[in-house]
């Protein structure tokens, strides 16, 4: 059903048939801080602390379930899992190995503390092209950053043909139709492969990870590499690399209690004079 793959398999039904080839596919997942728990900031840094056991961010259990699925559907395809964590940290990863990944690629470097959005595509697009995928795939943000760069960053990166807010993917040939969310509806957007994709969370329900699947997670493969390894420049990447550096973080103001206006008859004039000052009217 792709160009890449190995040996394909054909299941003819009366005039209809279908040529599956395997197709391989990458996921981007992000380990973060349990959202559950209080998160602290680095007194120096300013930057969210991301010591102790990091879990797999949800909104990339959806970008994993999809990658799952047409793997499944291509006819034996393989998932990839792609990440960047501090400490050497496994536990999101294994989660998703769990759920049927076929591996994993971990980047993890005490220099790439303080990277920014930019700094993060340009390690994920490094560990990206090991693999050569056929399809990539991400979530639209992350939800400890939130900033939405990052995949279209990648796909730049990588030189790939980029499709974000995907609610539905399906694989024709060598080529890819995606039914992209708006707030009207959708678009349907084809592009060729390889391709990057961003998934829009609660588009499918993500398979919890049977106990079967939590003890083959445990012997899957399962790289870590360094950012010597990736062939990237220290200059390029973690603090000293960020375009970007956080001075302040303060406490959101308390919300202030408005104007109450008694209508003793002429309260709709209170109100147009209210309007007037804040130029709405």
């Amino acid at each position: 059903m792709v160009k890449a793959g190995k040996s394909p398999w054909i299941w003819w039904s009366g005039l209809v048939s279908w040529n599956y080839l395997c197709m391989n596919v990458a996921v981007c997942v992000k380990q973060i801080p349990d959202p559950s728990s209080p998160g602290s900031l680095d007194p120096t840094t300013k930057n969210l602390v991301r010591a102790g056991k990091l879990i797999l961010d949800d909104s990339d259990a959806y970008g994993v379930e999809i990658a799952l699925r047409l793997a499944e559907q291509s006819g034996g395809g393989e998932v990839t899992l792609i990440s960047m964590a501090p400490n050497g940290e496994t536990s999101g990863l294994r989660t998703a190995l769990a759920m049927g990944a076929s591996k994993a690629v971990l980047v993890s470097d005490n220099t790439l503390a303080g990277s920014d959005a930019l700094g993060t595509a340009k390690v994920l697009a490094q560990a990206i092209k090991r693999v050569s995928p056929d399809l990539v795939l991400a979530a639209t943000e992350s939800t400890d950053g939130y900033t939405g760069t990052t995949p279209v960053q990648v796909a730049e990166l990588l030189e790939m043909p980029s499709v974000t807010f995907a609610k539905k993917i399906e694989v024709d040939g060598s080529s890819i139709r995606v039914e992209r969310q708006t707030e009207a509806g959708y678009d349907e957007v084809s592009c060729p492969l390889p391709a990057l994709v961003t998934v829009t969370a609660g588009v499918v329900e993500p398979r919890y990870p049977s106990f079967k699947g939590i003890m083959a997670a445990k012997s899957k493969p399962l790289d870590q590499l360094d950012v010597a390894g990736l062939g990237i420049s220290e200059d390029v990447v973690g603090a000293r690399g960020a375009g970007q550096e956080v001075f302040e973080v303060a406490n959101a103001e308390e919300r202030q209690v408005g104007d109450i206006v008694e209508d003793d008859g002429e309260g709709y004039a209170k109100v147009v004079a209210f309007l007037e000052t804040l130029k709405l009217i």
